[in-house]
């Protein structure tokens, strides 16, 4: 469930420190298997992708920020005050998200971010893929990147590789093909091609959402990263239960894109996914466009 805050430009201390109680209880719930296993010292191949490839810790996901222009009143003496990227608001004694001294230190990285979502926003979304990617990081290759053992073994995986047309778009996948499967996509995706091909159908770029999300810091209001993070998620399960590695173990069926079925499984997931992701893409523009 989205929290947003209400529409008044001040916000009383007791509304507002609802809001974040709410978020950090979201937050919570949304981290508290990860946050057990790492206790325990245990690993998962699904969800510590979340937490290992983007490396932000739960920590990140509970501080709650209200966005711009919502001043906290009654803030200027809690722990917030310390917090990077806010000022002092026009009530004395709040504190407000400073836009403009957050804006003018990381313009270069904002303009980029919103380069990137507006031209993926603007795309015609592509289901073609089936989610090949992970297939292609383990092609004729015995060393991979989980320790999982595959659903079809190496050279039944290998097959299903030869028998598919890779499409992938995305370089944060790409780069780590192997050597023999890089040749036959049918891009060569490179970090400055970003917003040439990125298209809002593919995984990664939903599951990157999250990532601008926290890079563009407290401008972004707590339930739009909270929305970024649950998608993000839920589109790692479809993108490993349709990866080549048997995961019955942790409890997850496959998506078995060998098959006509699986295919329809997998784009019927995906569809859905890009259109969660196209709202979320286009509240963060709008984040990114107020200033």
């Amino acid at each position: 469930m989205t929290i947003a805050p209400p529409s008044s430009t001040v916000l009383a201390a007791p509304v507002w420190r609802d809001l974040e109680r709410a978020h950090g209880a979201r937050a919570d719930a949304l981290t508290a298997a990860h946050r057990a296993r790492a206790s325990r010292g245990e690993k998962h191949p699904v969800e510590d992708f979340l937490f290992t490839y983007y490396s932000y810790k739960p920590a990140v996901l509970r501080r709650w920020h209200p966005g711009e222009g919502v001043e906290l009143a009654d803030a200027a003496g809690t722990p917030r005050a310390r917090w990077r990227g806010y000022a002092p608001g026009d009530v004395p004694g709040s504190l407000v998200v400073d836009g403009a001294g957050w804006r003018g230190e990381y313009d270069a990285l904002i303009v980029n971010i919103g380069r990137i979502l507006r031209a993926t926003s603007g795309r015609t979304a592509g289901y073609g893929c089936f989610g090949l990617h992970e297939w292609a990081m383990v092609y004729r290759e015995s060393d991979h990147r989980h320790e999982v053992p595959l659903r079809l073994g190496q050279a039944a995986t290998d097959a299903v590789v030869e028998a598919h047309d890779l499409r992938c778009t995305h370089f944060d996948a790409f780069r780590f093909f192997t050597p023999d499967a890089a040749p036959r996509n049918r891009e060569i995706p490179t970090r400055d091609r970003q917003a040439a091909l990125e298209q809002p159908g593919c995984l990664h770029a939903g599951m990157d959402l999250y990532k601008w999300a926290i890079k563009l810091g407290p401008i972004v209001p707590g339930d739009v990263l909270l929305d970024a993070f649950e998608l993000a998620r839920d589109i790692r399960t479809l993108d490993m239960r349709a990866s080549p590695y048997d995961l019955a173990p942790w409890g997850y069926e496959p998506v078995p894109i060998e098959s006509p079925e699986g295919k329809a499984e997998y784009v019927r997931a995906q569809r859905a996914f890009a259109e969660r992701g196209q709202a979320i893409r286009a509240r963060l523009l709008e984040v990114i466009d107020r200033g």
